[in-house]
Order: structure tokens, then sequence, then C-alpha cells
């Protein structure tokens, strides 16, 4: 797969991304309604920002993006579940997602809860699979990674300092750490599995992971001054919905929306810094903050 654009670039990836979970969820499968749940989320539309990240490392080093398939298919199974556990009533309360409405308002409640356990457990058995990589320590390394972003030191961890936190003001130090486990810890994965699968020596591990980490934060920030900019109205059509509750503080509460477009563009040009040392090669990333940055929704 040669792309000559960022844009291109997204949109055929996601493409055999969005066919290859077709093929993984069967709509055929006996236990029909289960499936049908797991499916209405992961084929659900969206941009594929996280299998496109992983894809964008790898190919710094050269592995063929065709071959992170399986591994791509796998982080986007482990950020929908996410997203599925995240809307329910007893957590963030969102009643759309992608501009449809949330599992558990599609389905019901014990529903979305199966359906996002279904999907965090079939991740994992994806990348057990020899599909992932041939070599099985490679295996075992993408599986640490991702295990760790995705538990109680990742994304379960932020969502839980973000429920305990709700209606309460905190400082800026707490809603970064709250925007780095529960969106910029999987940021990081995808990142660093990428590395990974290319071969990446220890200090091109780290100038990935530090990338994804400001790539992740930014992310957080963009959305924080978008919904500020909204009046705090979460959009159902935003295919990027990762929102919190408006009870939350924002980081553009504490420091303003001027400081907070200020701090997003040098972590913009922070993140950059971090993957210069690959040179033209990681242009695919570069623009990728750039797009992360400049969206509108």
């Amino acid at each position: 797969m040669q792309f000559v654009t960022l844009q291109e670039s997204m949109l055929g990836y996601s493409y055999v991304v969005q066919r290859a979970m077709d093929e993984l969820l069967p709509a055929n499968y006996s236990e029909s309604k289960i499936v049908e749940s797991m499916r209405y989320s992961a084929l659900s539309q969206g941009k594929r920002i996280r299998p496109f990240l992983l894809m964008a490392s790898a190919n710094i080093f050269g592995f063929p993006s065709s071959k992170t398939i399986a591994v791509a298919c796998a982080l986007e199974f482990v950020h929908v579940y996410s997203l599925i556990h995240d809307d329910l009533p007893a957590m963030d309360n969102d009643d759309f997602r992608r501009g449809k409405p949330s599992n558990h308002k599609k389905f019901d409640e014990a529903t979305a809860i199966l359906a996002g356990d279904g999907l965090l457990t079939y991740a994992f058995e994806i990348l057990s699979s020899p599909e992932a990589h041939s070599n099985p320590e490679i295996r075992c390394e993408i599986i640490r990674i991702i295990a760790n972003s995705a538990g109680y030191k990742g994304m379960v961890g932020g969502q839980m300092i973000d429920i305990e936190n709700i209606n309460n003001q905190i400082s800026k130090e707490q809603i970064v750490n709250i925007h780095r486990l529960k969106t910029g810890e999987l940021f990081m994965a995808c990142a660093e599995c990428g590395a990974v699968l290319g071969g990446a020596n220890s200090d091109q591990r780290k100038a990935i992971r530090h990338y994804a980490h400001d790539l992740g934060l930014a992310f957080q920030i963009k959305d924080d001054i978008l919904d500020h900019c909204d009046g705090s109205i979460v959009n159902p059509i935003d295919e990027f919905s990762h929102k919190k509750p408006k009870e939350n503080t924002s980081i553009v509460d504490i420091i303003g929306l001027e400081k907070s477009k200020q701090q997003l563009d040098f972590i913009k040009e922070q993140a950059k810094e971090h993957v210069r040392i690959f040179g033209e090669r990681a242009r695919l990333l570069v623009d990728l903050v750039d797009f992360v940055v400049n969206r509108t929704k």
C-alpha cells in the first residue's frame, strides 16, 4: 500500500482495517446478538487514528503496512471496548457515539458490557496468533505493551480518577494526568507496537513513545478547546468523541482558552521534535500531529 498524502494514507488504511475487522467479526456467528453488538460499535464510521498511528510508526522502520493489519484490528477493538464502556450510564453516560446511538442505547446495558468485554478479550486472542507476527517474542512484547496501557496503569486507572473527580475542582496537572492515562497510554501503545514490529532499538522506541504521549495530550487539549467553543455540548456526529460529562473540569476551565491554545501549539512542536531523528521517514507522524491539532470536530 503506497499513499501520497496524509488524507490518502488515513482513508486507504482505514478501508483496509475496516474490511479486516468485518472479516474478524462474522455476522453469521451462532451467538448472533453479542456479535451484532460488537459489530455495531467496531464497524461504525471513524478515522481509525490509532491503527493508523501503529502503521505510521512501523513505516518508519520499513515494516510493510500490509503486515500490521492484525495488530491494528486488535488495537481498534481495545479502543472500541473502552468507548462502549465509557458511554455507559455508570461512566460518562453518553447517548451518542460516532453519529449514532451508543451501544447501550441501541441494545441494552448488559449487552453493551458484554460486547466491550468480548472485543477486549478477542483483541488478545488476535495478538497471540501468528497473524500478528511470526515471532512469538515480538507477539508477547506487543501483548505486554497493550495490556499495560489498557489496564489499571493506563485507561482503566484514568477512567477511575476521572469518575472520582466529577464535580471537583482539580489542577492542571491532574487533568493532564487523566488525559495521559485515558488517551495517551493507548496512543503510546499504538506507536510503540509499530516500532516493535519494525525492529526499533530502545532509543528509537523511547522517541516514538514521547511523540505519542504528546500526540495524545494534544488530542485531548484540542477536544477541550472544541468543547469550550461549542458551549460544552457534545456533538453526536463527532467521529472522535470520547467525551467527559459536562461536570468535569477541562484544561480550558483552569488556564483559559488562549493559554490552552498556546499550550497546544507548544505540545505540537514538541511532538514533532521527538521524531525529528527519523527525518523524512517520520513524515506521516509529523503530518498526523498537524491533523489532530487543526481538526474542527
